[in-house]
């Protein structure tokens, strides 16, 4: 596992590497943009900011601006990239709640600490603190590209619940969940941080898309943990016992024989807490190839993506861009 940390750091420290001042400012000026005058709020941003993740997104964010302004970055990126991880950060809070999650990136969640009333205030708190960032700088253009982001990752959500009652997600259906669940997110990173330095349509849409295929491939390896026994972010079969149609899986319903489907969905639906039995599905998927399917369409993604920078000319942050395309397949948790 520390090995693994170490690699991760290593990939981390280097994409981050062209970014590095302004991710050394970011950090000051997203703690500042969470201030309060109440001290509990103080309390609780605090532990927030002191436990922050990857910071892929702000990343998203920089990388972009500086890819398209040859090196430059503008006031507004700043206040885009905290507006974007105080709203990823505020998710992030009420998906705890939602899912009655203790821990978050192997510290106590907020609802654990403080319990689901403040979790869920504090989660408004941090989206009304992104909301009014924007508008209080006129930044009505950034404001509607994380306002369509913030729409689409709600119906993302819900639509993945509807359907999970029935468990009849068809793969078209799957990557509309996942597009907006995921995908628009780090979408909407890209085309912010395209959006802050340039008005040219055509590169704000193309960073756009970039970002989109960039999260469709995230949301598959994620998926594709699930299968897998090694130590990482989230224990194996824990998709199977939530009743979560991950895609490996729609492949295997897909090409089985109807009295396998009926056993494996039955499995899903009535044995899921059945250690035995979920072990019994995972085999079974990976028996009918879901997983290599999977990783073919994560692969497909990844290269799409690449594709659309391509044509921009080579620089520094273009690199970086291009190695975290190639961590996000290639991570291990």
């Amino acid at each position: 596992m520390i090995v693994v940390s170490l690699a991760l750091m290593n990939i981390t420290s280097q994409i981050k590497q062209p970014i590095q001042q302004e991710m050394e400012l970011f950090e000051k000026k997203f703690y500042e943009s969470m201030s309060s005058k109440v001290a509990l709020l103080n309390r609780i941003t605090y532990y927030i900011v002191n436990r922050k993740g990857k910071q892929m997104r702000p990343m998203f964010v920089f990388l972009t601006a500086k890819m398209l302004s040859n090196g430059k970055v503008e006031e507004r990126t700043y206040r885009g990239a905290c507006v974007i991880e105080l709203i990823h950060t505020a998710t992030l809070v009420h998906d705890d709640v939602v899912d009655d999650s203790n821990r978050r990136r192997g510290f106590f969640s907020i609802n654990a600490l403080w319990k689901n009333k403040i979790a869920v205030l504090v989660g408004d708190y941090l989206l009304s603190k992104g909301l009014l960032l924007s508008i209080d700088h006129g930044d009505f253009d950034l404001l509607r590209i994380i306002s369509v982001a913030v729409r689409e990752m709600s119906e993302g959500e819900l639509l993945q619940i509807e359907k999970a009652r029935r468990l009849d997600i068809t793969e078209d259906v799957y990557y509309e969940i996942i597009r907006q669940k995921t995908a628009t997110l780090i979408a909407a990173c890209c085309a912010l941080g395209a959006r802050s330095v340039t008005n040219d349509e055509v590169q704000v849409e193309t960073m756009r898309k970039f970002g989109e295929l960039i999260g469709m491939a995230f949301q598959i390896k994620d998926d594709l943990f699930d299968y897998t026994d090694d130590a990482i972010g989230k224990p194996t079969g824990i998709d199977i016992k939530e009743q979560k149609m991950t895609l490996p899986l729609i492949y295997a319903l897909n090409n089985c024989s109807d009295k396998e489907k009926s056993w494996c969905i039955n499995s899903i639906k009535n044995h899921n807490k059945d250690k035995k039995r979920v072990k019994e599905v995972i085999q079974f998927v990976k028996d009918k190839n879901g997983l290599h399917y999977a990783e073919q369409k994560m692969a497909q993604f990844q290269q799409e993506a690449l594709a659309l920078i391509q044509n921009f000319p080579n620089s520094i942050y273009k690199d970086s861009l291009t190695v975290m395309v190639n961590y996000v397949i290639e991570r291990k948790k």
